[in-house]
């Protein structure tokens, strides 16, 4: 017959198991033995019955409290070397988790395990008697008629009590695993706010990374593709205003070809100004904005409050954000704004709070939901750890509000 494959992870798990909860269960009852110790000498002091209880109670105490760390040391290593798991030394600041573990949860552990290899002992001692009968003498095997029956029942009941062992110390080791990381090791709210702390850092990185290759994009079209084009436009002008004498048809290609450089610097401008513009980082974020305003296909009231007492520039990357959000806002209430007649800028810096406030007098009835366009302008927002709000009701007015961190 052939054992189920279940059966057999079950089966070859089972010497590691038995090994680590074996190791476990004294480690555990040590804990025990010693608060029992404890309680037993502070009777004792209660009682006034023994003078010297009370000192032996200081030593029991001071005995028991240097024991924590050591079995906390013998435990980590009991999961290291026998389940793979290495848990972080959890430290002094957390010794009340330790505590916890050692006096409460350890004791009905060990309780369980000393059960269970009760049960385990039994069972072999019970499944191998036919074994221990035979190597008794013959003289009593003849003085103890019907011990043959006797032995198959115990025999057939040790097995019965081998069968559940594998399952039962398969999970025992499981539940151990669960409590002894969590409690062993560091606190997990340490270790989450670490983890914080790194994706923040990170995070950090990675928006001044992408800012930096935006830097390079910008100044490599600038000084590369943009120059070119401009030579080009300039050339064909030269052509188009010297070359009186070409056919008809050949001025206006040369008339074409003119016009469609030119429009593509003022594309390629535009693209420029988007990805970072160089005024913004020569002159700041009042003229950077300045430039928008201007270039805006309808009105806009641009009102820029960076109090004097203020560091009148913030961390670049903020900067850059805010000056995307507002090209994309403007650029929305020109391309999906309803009726829309006018637009309002508002940067104010209160503290360490950099507010951008957009608004226009459209129809409204604006959804960030539906608009990847608004998604993007929020994540863009999120990168910095700034807050993306915007009210948009049926009939209008359409405000965005958005707030970035700039620690002074």
């Amino acid at each position: 017959m052939e054992i189920p494959p279940w059966a057999r992870r079950v089966l070859a798990r089972l010497p590691r198991d038995t090994s680590f909860l074996a190791l476990g269960a004294p480690l555990h009852l040590l804990v025990g033995f010693l608060l029992f110790m404890v309680f037993s000498l502070l009777w004792e002091v209660i009682a006034g019955r023994d003078s010297s209880a009370p000192v032996v109670l200081g030593f029991a105490l001071v005995l028991t409290v240097f024991a924590l760390p050591a079995l906390t040391a013998a435990q980590r290593w009991r999961f290291r070397q026998l389940l793979g798991i290495d848990i972080p030394a959890p430290g002094w600041r957390r010794s009340q988790r330790q505590f916890r573990y050692h006096c409460l949860i350890g004791a009905l552990l060990g309780g369980l395990e000393v059960l269970l290899l009760s049960l385990l002992l039994a069972g072999l001692a019970a499944g191998t008697v036919l074994l221990w009968i035979w190597a008794c003498p013959w003289e009593w095997r003849v003085g103890h008629p019907g011990y043959y029956t006797q032995a198959c029942y115990l025999t057939l009941a040790g097995l019965a009590a081998l069968a559940p062992v594998p399952s039962l110390a398969a999970a025992l080791v499981r539940l151990e695993t669960h409590l002894g990381p969590a409690l062993l090791g560091p606190d997990p709210s340490e270790d989450l706010a670490r983890r914080v702390i790194d994706l923040t850092e990170s995070r950090a990185g990675a928006v001044d990374a992408a800012d930096a290759e935006r830097r390079r994009i910008e100044r490599d079209l600038h000084d590369g593709a943009q120059q070119r084009l401009v030579s080009l436009a300039l050339n064909l002008g030269l052509a188009k205003a010297t070359l009186t004498d070409l056919p008809p048809e050949a001025r206006e290609v040369i008339d074409t070809a003119h016009r469609e450089a030119k429009d593509a610097i003022e594309e390629l401008n535009s693209l420029v100004r988007g990805l970072h513009p160089a005024v913004l980082d020569e002159l700041g974020l009042d003229a950077a904005l300045s430039g928008l305003a201007a270039r805006a296909p309808l009105p806009v009231r641009l009102r820029v409050d960076l109090p004097p007492e203020l560091p009148q520039r913030v961390a670049p990357a903020v900067e850059a954000v805010a000056y995307f959000v507002v090209s994309e806002a403007l650029t929305n209430i020109a391309k999906h704004a309803r009726e829309a007649t006018r637009a309002e800028v508002t940067v104010t810096r209160l503290g360490g709070i950099l507010r951008v406030v957009i608004a226009d007098d459209g129809v409204g009835g604006a959804d960030p939901s539906r608009g990847t366009g608004l998604t993007g302008l929020a994540q863009r927002v999120r990168s910095v750890d700034g807050t993306f709000r915007m009210s948009s009701p049926v009939g209008g007015p359409t405000v965005m509000n958005v707030e970035l961190p700039c620690p002074m």
